[in-house]
């Protein structure tokens, strides 16, 4: 998210989280936004630092700069950085891109330093390609952590959420396939998916 009158219009919706993107080369970069804007988000709507490799004193700095404790790291960041965050206090989500088994195995350090994984797919870039990877790898799927679905989820997705039977999926993450430009989502759209998947609970 990065205007103010598109994150109001959004958060009206009433979703769990909304993420604001601290990486200079996405073009959903917010860097610049006002703390004024993210304090004005209701009280059910938790904000998430989105970053890739920034520094710890950058991450915390930023953090308390803008009222944010929630944190999606989705660079290179190590298990020992992620459990440094968590001891400040911090949420912390270890985005990971999947494309075999072994990508899973290689998580294994990060079981009880990280909050939740961000399982996405693998690209060139840091997120936002619309592109969906193949959930089944998750079937044998056996780490001690919740993990929340991301890559290229759209509108007809809503039978396929409902199928997922896994105990550790814990949420989704809307982004490219609901906008209308980068940054800047798509309320009808929003509106009707998230009525749907409520519906589901």
């Amino acid at each position: 998210m990065r205007g103010p009158g598109n994150i109001e219009k959004v958060a009206a919706l009433g979703p769990d989280y909304m993420g604001f993107i601290f990486h200079d080369p996405s073009p959903r970069c917010c860097r610049g936004i006002a703390a004024k804007v993210v304090a004005s988000l209701p009280d059910e709507v938790v904000p998430v630092l989105v970053s890739v490799d920034m520094p710890e004193v950058e991450i915390v700095a930023l953090s308390d700069l803008l009222g944010i404790s929630t944190l999606q790291l989705h660079g290179s960041e190590s298990p020992d950085l992620c459990m440094k965050l968590k001891r400040k206090g911090f949420t912390v989500w270890k985005a990971a891109r999947l494309e075999s088994a072994k990508d899973i195995v290689a998580l294994e350090d990060y079981a009880g330093a990280v909050d939740a994984f961000v399982f996405d797919t693998p690209s060139a870039s840091y997120g936002g390609t619309g592109r969906k990877f193949n959930w089944q790898l998750l079937d044998d799927y056996d780490l001690p952590v919740d993990f929340i679905l991301s890559g290229g989820i759209g509108e007809d997705d809503v039978e396929a959420i409902s199928s997922f039977p896994h105990p550790r999926f814990a949420g989704i993450d809307l982004n490219s396939r609901f906008e209308v430009a980068p940054g800047v989502k798509d309320e009808v759209k929003l509106r009707k998916f998230i009525n749907e998947i409520r519906q589901l609970r």
